[in-house]
């Protein structure tokens, strides 16, 4: 005679299910701090992987601020006067740099894609801001030079004033309700200027620690035009023409292509420069990291007042 097993009770169902519903909550957690420890070990295989791609382009990009400062010595030791046809002059075409990075040179299979690009540029070929100001004084000659400069990029010319007088309160040591000195162009904003004339006016201006006279052999037409009192662009164009074929070794020999009248101002214009701005590339694959630096020539030697680093992605074409 067969016997069937007996019912499972209420109390031993209970039990049971008790015991599954334990062991799915135990999985789940296992599971959980599983994942939380590979999540964890992931982010910090990918900060290291940051941190050491931060420190080579580091130290890549300082590679191309010191090459701007041998260039810049060497050409501080022939003297005379700075022109576009000189080698800081040429940019730093871009070079592969992924050889170097790789651990084992002979394997370069998995190095990054890496390539450097430089160039200098006169920071005195544009109408320096900080001219409008001479001391606790607005500068009168400055801000019409700025006015004629505003004319030509399409901008109030009152902007001019108003800006030489924000420029002023700035500065003033003991003005309480004055907005803060600008350090930068693109912080000229502070000063009321709105952002559509700063953009137009970008391309012709600066802001240098100290006042400065515009360079006549690396400047544009406007920029000359401008600094320049009574001088037409056709007239700077002329001056534009005349240096690229000789460039200008004193402000005498730019003196004589002018019309009578006309006179050249050493406090405004010049043939030389000691402050320039030099731009550093880093390619990786399609990331690009740009660092601007401004940079002084005191004597033959060069320093680096300020650096700037701006990230992007590379534009396909």
């Amino acid at each position: 005679m067969s016997h069937r097993p007996a019912p499972a009770t209420p109390t031993r169902r209970r039990q049971r299910g008790a015991a599954l519903l334990t062991a799915m909550v135990i999985v789940t957690l296992v599971a959980t701090l599983a994942a939380s420890m590979i999540w964890q070990q992931w982010r910090a295989v990918q900060i290291e992987a940051a941190e050491r791609s931060r420190a080579q382009s580091a130290w890549i990009l300082q590679g191309a601020l010191d090459w701007s400062r041998l260039i810049l010595r060497e050409d501080a030791r022939t003297g005379g006067a700075d022109h576009l046809g000189e080698p800081w002059a040429v940019p730093l075409a871009e070079a592969r740099l992924s050889t170097f990075l790789a651990i084992d040179r002979d394997r370069t299979d998995d190095a990054p894609e890496a390539f450097l690009s430089g160039r200098i540029e006169d920071a005195q070929s544009r109408f320096n801001l900080r001219n409008l100001v001479n001391g606790p004084e607005v500068s009168e000659p400055d801000v019409q030079a700025l006015a004629r400069l505003c004319e030509t990029a399409e901008v109030p010319s009152a902007l001019a004033q108003s800006l030489a007088e924000a420029l002023r309160a700035a500065t003033l040591a003991n003005a309480e309700t004055a907005p803060l000195p600008p350090q930068s162009i693109d912080q000229v904003t502070w000063l009321g200027i709105d952002a559509d004339s700063l953009r137009r006016l970008r391309r012709y201006v600066v802001l240098l620690p100290s006042r400065t006279p515009v360079n006549l052999n690396t400047a544009q037409r406007e920029v000359i035009a401008a600094a320049v009192a009574g001088l037409d662009l056709a007239t700077a164009e002329r001056l534009v023409q005349e240096r690229q074929r000789s460039p200008f070794k004193s402000l005498a020999a730019a003196q004589a292509l002018l019309p009578t009248g006309i006179r050249l101002d050493p406090q405004r214009v010049s043939v030389a420069s000691r402050y320039f701005v030099v731009t550093g590339r880093l390619r990786l694959d399609e990331r690009v990291l740009d660092e601007r630096s401004l940079v002084e020539r005191r004597g033959v030697e060069v320093v680096a007042l300020s650096r700037e680093r701006v990230a992007g992605i590379e534009e396909t074409q």
